[in-house]
């Protein structure tokens, strides 16, 4: 029999969670077949039988939290059930060897009397089906079950307004408000626990307003001719690149022209030191089904605008199939939010720590803005935001890099020119 073992999964991660068994006790697997998902705070790893055999026990259920290295279940060799496929039946001779004596027959016992239930335990019930039921004000007496054996589960409860007969009619009364604190006009809810990318989002980005002193400096972006540059250029460009060419190119070279000329932006704190670093990964946040994740583009400074592009298409794809490896994730130097896309006009970015810098990317909306002291034009314009940690940036270091990016945007040449 052998042990199946949460396997090591990256020095920053030290725990998960069990998503799922794609297996049930018994059942036969061969090596390599997929036995359960476990999720992480960064990516969801499916784990693999290393033999072929049986799976003998599951020892963690879905949704419990186990570390790495811990035992979570048993595989035992070969391909029958249990402890192997069952034996023939015995011979007859054998069958009398061990036969035993028999035994005189023993009175049975005086039957006990049952202590008595509260109408909440009047049948069985799993745990969450009784928490259900007692915020729903329902007795589960009467609540049907499915179970072949009459178990109630917390379904069964979800069900139950649509299995109670209606009430007998009566008498037309006046309408009275329920008595407060009565459970017969118990509001729907519907409880989901938080997956652990979830909740590992939402303990991050309070840690980030915790430690980080935080602040947000905003302008806007004239996108005039980043956009007559994309009309001139994006069907030459699609077809000798096979890709789009985006914003978010535009968007990367800016930045990193501007971290080249403010590298404390291009850094973090360990301790009461400063590390400034000397290459520009530049994570891209991406919305995914479990929440937002932020894979990086290695060396965004070398890479030209085809290459940026693919780079981001290709994990975004990645982020949306749940096919996001660590390796992917860690080591951002700063990172890019585009809320834009959803429409946003305007927002204060969170820091993803441990950077220190963080740009924040709006919807391109027409504005009319003053050309000179006579004319107004409608531009379509963008704001754009960078959240910092004023620990080690000063508000006009801070002010200055945004200038500078909201300059190399609206002359996109030069983007092309050094890129």
């Amino acid at each position: 029999m052998s042990e199946i073992k949460v396997p090591a999964m990256g020095e920053s991660i030290t725990e998960g969670t069990v998503s799922r068994w794609m297996v049930k006790e018994g059942d036969t697997v061969n090596q390599g077949d997929v036995l359960l998902e476990l999720e992480t705070d960064k990516v969801n790893i499916e784990i693999s039988a290393e033999e072929s055999g049986v799976l003998e026990k599951i020892i963690r259920q879905e949704g419990e939290t186990v570390e790495i290295g811990e035992t979570i279940g048993t595989l035992s060799a070969g391909s029958g059930g249990g402890s192997g496929a069952p034996a023939s039946e015995p011979a007859a001779e054998e069958k009398k060897a061990v036969a035993p004596a028999p035994e005189a027959p023993t009175p049975p016992p005086a039957p006990v009397a049952a202590a008595p239930e509260s109408s909440d335990s009047a049948k069985t019930a799993s745990p969450s089906a009784r928490k259900l039921a007692r915020e729903r004000g329902i007795e589960l007496d009467q609540v049907q079950s499915k179970d072949p054996i009459g178990r109630v589960y917390q379904d069964d409860v979800k069900s139950h307004n649509n299995q109670a007969p209606a009430p007998a009619s009566k008498a037309p009364a006046a309408p009275s408000a329920p008595a407060a604190g009565s459970s017969t006009y118990t509001k729907p809810v519907e409880r989901q626990r938080m997956s652990r990318r979830r909740a590992t989002i939402a303990k991050r980005l309070v840690e980030a307003q915790q430690t980080a002193a935080m602040l947000t400096t905003f302008n806007e972006v004239d996108m005039t001719a980043i956009m007559d540059v994309r009309k001139r250029r994006k069907d030459k460009f699609k077809e000798k690149h096979e890709i789009n060419l985006g914003f978010m190119s535009f968007f990367t070279k800016a930045v990193v022209g501007a971290l080249k000329k403010f590298p404390t932006i291009n850094a973090e704190i360990d301790g009461e030191d400063v590390v400034l670093k000397k290459y520009y990964d530049i994570g891209i946040a991406v919305s995914a089904k479990e929440g937002l994740v932020v894979p990086v583009v290695r060396d965004a400074d070398r890479l030209g605008f085809a290459e940026i592009e693919k780079s981001i298409a290709d994990l975004a794809s990645k982020a949306r199939s749940n096919t996001l490896a660590l390796s992917d994730l860690q080591g951002g130097t700063f990172t890019i939010t585009n809320g834009g896309t959803f429409g946003s006009l305007l927002s204060t970015p969170i820091l993803n720590t441990p950077q220190v810098g963080i740009l924040g990317m709006h919807k391109i909306q027409l504005r009319p803005v003053a050309i000179d002291a006579e004319r107004m034009e409608n531009r379509p314009m963008m704001y754009i935001a960078l959240s910092y940690d004023h620990r080690i940036i000063d508000g006009s270091e801070a002010v200055r890099f945004l200038v500078t990016v909201k300059e190399l945007l609206e002359d996109p040449e030069s983007l092309l020119i050094e890129g």
